[in-house]
């Protein structure tokens, strides 16, 4: 048995169409928005509170073929790992600039499938601005 592990599946609705990508070294990827959903009762008002939390997948190869063929609204399954990177970032503070850091986390998919939709699912709508 492993000691350490990095692995990770979600199931969700993609956010927009997915987009293949190139790198400097011709290697091309595909990258999509996948939208997970938690719930929980709220004790005091007993109203039903949503959260729904916006991944940015990232795949390469067979799975980044697949991949590309994923459209807004689809459900859809991955499996991959966690991956996260750290980079300078701007921020302002009134008149004063300041750098930090910022790390931003990616899933790095190496199955991807589009599942079926059933029942109560496909009448969600998922809203995306922000995703990548």
């Amino acid at each position: 048995m492993a000691r350490y592990e990095n692995s990770i599946r979600l199931r969700g609705f993609v956010g927009k169409d997915a987009e293949t990508k190139t790198t400097a070294s011709g290697n091309t990827f595909t990258v999509f928005s996948l939208a997970t959903k938690s719930s929980y009762k709220d004790k005091r008002s007993g109203e039903w509170i949503s959260h729904t939390e916006w991944h940015r997948i990232v795949t390469f190869g067979t799975a980044a073929q697949y991949a590309k063929q994923l459209r807004k609204g689809d459900y859809a399954e991955i499996e991959g790992e966690l991956r996260s990177s750290e980079h300078d970032a701007e921020t302002s503070d009134g008149n004063k600039q300041q750098s930090s850091k910022r790390r931003s986390w990616e899933i790095r998919a190496n199955l991807v499938r589009k599942l079926e939709r059933t029942g109560h699912a496909g009448s969600e709508t998922i809203q995306e601005d922000d995703a990548a």
